[in-house]
């Protein structure tokens, strides 16, 4: 069953707005919390596959925006090899906030994944919660707007499509 998924509009939908809002429009490129030639909306990769580098010249919002689109579909192909279920719109759009923020492998590996996959949703929910912190001045500290995403995703994550 592996490979499932609800489709790409209605989840991103749900998602896109999110993701703006937390990561913010930058035009230039900067570098991440990671290091990482980042731009726009806390792309990496280019649509024709390139890597951000800080050399590049400014983008524009439309540009960013589609940037956003083929990093949202590039991570969804990637997170449904590892589902054993199929997620509502709601689920896979949170799980899809998450794993742009903190990437493939670590979201293959959490808490939030394997709840999911064993259908204990309020569990998995919770576990959105564990990824609340980042490094600052080389400690691993909680920081209240990755908190406050969190729990945003988490509340996505348990609201039903029929709502």
């Amino acid at each position: 069953m592996a490979g499932n998924w609800p489709g790409n509009a209605a989840v991103f939908a749900l998602c896109e707005p999110r993701i703006k809002e937390f990561e913010g429009f930058r035009a230039a490129p900067y570098r991440d919390s990671a290091n990482v030639p980042t731009i726009g909306y806390g792309t990496s990769l280019y649509p024709g596959g390139n890597s951000v580098t800080m050399a590049d010249p400014p983008i524009s919002e439309p540009y960013g925006s589609q940037c956003l689109e083929f990093q949202m579909t590039r991570k969804a192909m990637a997170i449904t090899a590892h589902f054993t279920r199929m997620p509502s719109v709601h689920q896979a759009a949170a799980m899809l906030s998450l794993i742009y923020n903190i990437g493939t492998g670590a979201l293959a590996g959490s808490t939030v994944l394997r709840e999911f996959n064993a259908g204990a949703f309020q569990a998995a929910a919770s576990a959105f919660l564990m990824w609340d912190k980042a490094v600052v001045d080389g400690q691993l500290v909680a920081v209240p707007g990755l908190l406050a995403r969190r729990q945003q995703v988490s509340a996505i994550f348990l609201t039903s499509d029929a709502a």
